[in-house]
């Protein structure tokens, strides 16, 4: 077997520096809106005192989500030894602290007051979930760094599996923790259930996965670089199994709030009568997002990349209607005040399903926030060496054994 080097990101000055200012102008959008609906107030956004988290949220949420997923391909090679995917791990890190930073971007702009940062960074209530959080992005942050320096430094690479194999089990603690956010909100029926935090891994698994393909086929284009059909068949394999386990741990999450008395009111209202949250459920989350993908991966008669591709794309909307619905879905569905059907009335929204019609400023955050984590991808591997290239064929990416470099 060949060996493998890394390389920059080869492409062409007019290429680079369009992308980098057409990101860049996009990462301006995102601040402006920001810094309007702080000196405006959340009332020139689409969130009121019942939807509290609004689209930006979404995008937060869905790019952390997307961080510890994308994670997949370096953990496979480092935790278990899979040498196809040695020569991919360290772009796979790349990309896991760029959408991290990312979506820790947006929740910090969206705070109407990212001074109290601050407050957060330094003052911890440990019976809260958010202030376990601060420890767990912050930290995997440091951990990615770690982890990229002892695959990429010769000097440290004897350190690259012990790294790798610590900051797997960080990232499935940190999507524990992202999923504990909603499971431990006892208010909302639509969460407060620990079935919350294995489907939030289930689908960073998923989520991660097709966005490493769709940025990885991206860089192929303008780089060159030939995708193995070895690596292709593994990825449709994960991908295959990954909607597998989303479409299990789905089902189970509505099959538990079904058995819990409290929580059936909101089953049915998301399931059968929950107007463009239901839609939103089935055609896109279920439909777009899982079924048709499934389908996809298992034809014989469409070209890997075609399905790979395709199917890809469907998986990453299907994502974003995913978090619609488990974020303004679960805050549309009105509290219950006062349980065991007391009759207790008010003219305070009682029994009202709430609306929700996000502004073109929670948009522009959103967008600048995909921007700034494609920016940090873009000028990272064009500066760093995180691409695999033969010796012996510097045009492709195969199954090889990479001791000396990973």
């Amino acid at each position: 077997m060949d060996k493998i080097i890394f390389t920059k990101f080869i492409i062409n000055p007019k290429i680079f520096w369009s992308n980098f200012f057409l990101l860049g102008f996009f990462m301006l959008i995102g601040f402006a809106c920001s810094h309007y609906m702080e000196l405006e107030g959340h009332h020139v956004t689409g969130m009121n005192n019942q939807i509290v988290w609004g689209l930006p949220h979404i995008f937060a949420v869905l790019l952390i989500v997307i961080a510890s997923g994308v994670l997949n391909i370096a953990s496979i090679s480092s935790v278990f030894d899979k040498k196809l995917y040695k020569p991919l791990a360290p772009l796979s890190a790349l990309l896991a602290i760029s959408f991290l930073i990312a979506g820790l971007a947006i929740l910090v702009l969206d705070l109407g007051r990212p001074n109290r940062l601050i407050v957060a960074m330094t003052t911890y209530n440990f019976k809260s979930i958010f202030s376990w959080n601060i420890f767990l992005y912050s930290g995997f942050t440091v951990v990615l760094a770690a982890y990229i320096w002892t695959m990429l430094d010769r000097e440290v690479n004897k350190y690259s599996k012990f790294m790798g194999t610590f900051a797997f089990g960080w990232r499935i603690i940190l999507t524990t923790g992202t999923g504990s956010i909603f499971g431990f909100l006892v208010a909302r029926e639509a969460y407060s259930t620990a079935i919350l935090a294995p489907l939030f891994i289930v689908m960073s698994l998923l989520y991660g996965t097709a966005v490493y393909y769709l940025i990885l086929r991206v860089i192929s284009k303008y780089h060159e670089t030939y995708i193995s059909k070895d690596i292709l068949d593994n990825l449709k394999k994960l991908s295959t199994m990954f909607l597998f386990a989303n479409l299990y741990f789905l089902a189970l999450y509505h099959m538990t709030n079904m058995y819990i008395a409290k929580h059936l009111d909101f089953e049915i209202f998301i399931l059968s009568s929950g107007g463009v949250y239901t839609l939103a459920f089935w055609l896109g989350q279920v439909i777009i997002g899982i079924v048709i993908p499934i389908i996809l991966l298992n034809s014989k008669k469409l070209s890997s990349n075609m399905v790979l591709t395709s199917s890809s794309i469907m998986i990453l909307l299907g994502s974003f209607i995913a978090m619609y619905v488990i974020i303004i879905g679960g805050q549309a569905y009105p509290l219950t005040i006062f349980p065991d059907h007391m009759i207790i009335e008010s003219a305070f929204y009682d029994n009202v399903v709430h609306s929700y019609v996000p502004s073109i400023y929670e948009l522009g955050l959103g967008i600048g926030g995909v921007a700034l984590a494609l920016i940090i991808i873009l000028v990272g591997i064009a500066n760093f060496k995180f691409l695999p290239t033969m010796i012996s064929s510097p045009k492709s990416i195969d199954a090889v054994d990479n001791t000396s470099n990973n």
